[in-house]
Order: structure tokens, then sequence, then C-alpha cells
């Protein structure tokens, strides 16, 4: 299919925006908070996932999955917290996005639940080792956290995981019926004009 030009369809103002959809309901709106109480801290103890949201000065956006045990993130009080910047492929997509963009936003994920909490705010990548070492996972303490000064929390409804039945494993793909991650992996790079021999 020829690539399609989306601005013959595209919306162009808030105005046009909301002639085809309402304004959401009072209470919607009101349920945004913008301090982390004991009920957004607990649901962030009990979240291993939670996607990281980021963006370059440019705009350029990016998300960022990070998987880690429960209570990893220190809630150091009602207004900010510190995410352990664990080793990783070493691209810092996200460090790098923060150091020019400090706005974020976060969406937290517990196994079971079809509600997730989404947060944003503003964020500094920090080198404190002092902080750092209380972070330590297996003996070793990151090289770098990102602390986020949080400025809207809300949950968010279950329609998207209840639709979709991700925690339901009659749902899910067989495994071997997906390729593997290397194929896909050795794919892209051929895509990219690199070759792997094995």
């Amino acid at each position: 299919m020829e690539r399609i030009n989306f601005s013959r369809y595209a919306l162009t103002s808030k105005d046009e925006l909301r002639g085809i959809i309402q304004a959401p309901h009072e209470l919607v709106v009101k349920k945004t908070i913008s301090v982390i109480d004991e009920h957004c801290e607990r649901f962030i103890s009990e979240s291993p996932l939670f996607f990281l949201s980021t963006a370059s000065a440019e705009g350029k956006c990016d998300v960022s999955p990070r998987g880690d045990y429960p209570s990893s993130i220190k809630i150091l009080n009602k207004h900010q917290l510190i995410i352990p910047d664990r080793p990783g492929n070493r691209r810092l997509d996200s460090i790098h996005n923060i150091i020019e963009n400090p706005n974020v936003g976060l969406v937290f994920v517990i196994p079971g639940l079809e509600e997730v909490l989404r947060m944003n705010g503003r964020a500094t990548v920090i080198k404190d080792p002092n902080i750092l070492e209380t972070m330590s996972l297996n003996g070793k303490a990151p090289l770098l956290g990102i602390a986020v000064d949080v400025e809207e929390c809300f949950i968010h409804c279950p329609r998207a995981l209840k639709e979709s039945k991700v925690w339901q494993p009659g749902t899910w793909i067989e495994k071997d019926d997906f390729p593997t991650i290397t194929e896909i992996f050795q794919d892209h790079l051929k895509i990219n004009g690199i070759a792997i021999k094995s």
C-alpha cells in the first residue's frame, strides 16, 4: 500500500475535536491529584513493571518498559520519587531525552489488575551515590537514577487491559508460532544492511 497523506483527514483544533467527542464528565477530570497519596504509594510499591515516556528537545517521543522488583522505586515524599536506572543495552534513549526535556509520563502496571496508575511530572537524571546506594540490587548500586517531581497522578480505567484480555493465558500466543527475538533482531539488522554470520 502506498503512503497515505494523513493531513487530508487531520483534526486541526480542539474545538473541532470536541465537536466529535464531548467533554469528559467532571468526576473524570477531578480524579487527577498532584500528590503521591497512600493509594498511589501502594500501587507503585506493588508494581514490578512500568512504562516511561520521554521526548527529546525536538519532540521526538520514546516509551521505555522498565521492570524491577516491587518496591524498587524510592518514594521520598508526597511529591518526589526516584527510579533506579539498571544496566541495559546502553542506548540511554530515556536518559538522553530527560537531559534535553524533563517532561515525563509513567504508567504503572500490577499483574492481574486491569487498572493502571498514570503519572506525569518533571525528571532529573541524578548520580548521588548516597541515594543510589540505597537502591542496590544484588549488592550493586545503579550508576544513575531518574528523580521525578510529580505533577499529576490518577487511576486509569480498566477498559484497555480488560478488552485486550492481557492477563488471560487462554488468549496468549503459542511462542513456537512466533519468530524468536534473535530472528527479529537479525532481520532488522539486515534492513539496515548488516548481516551477522552464524
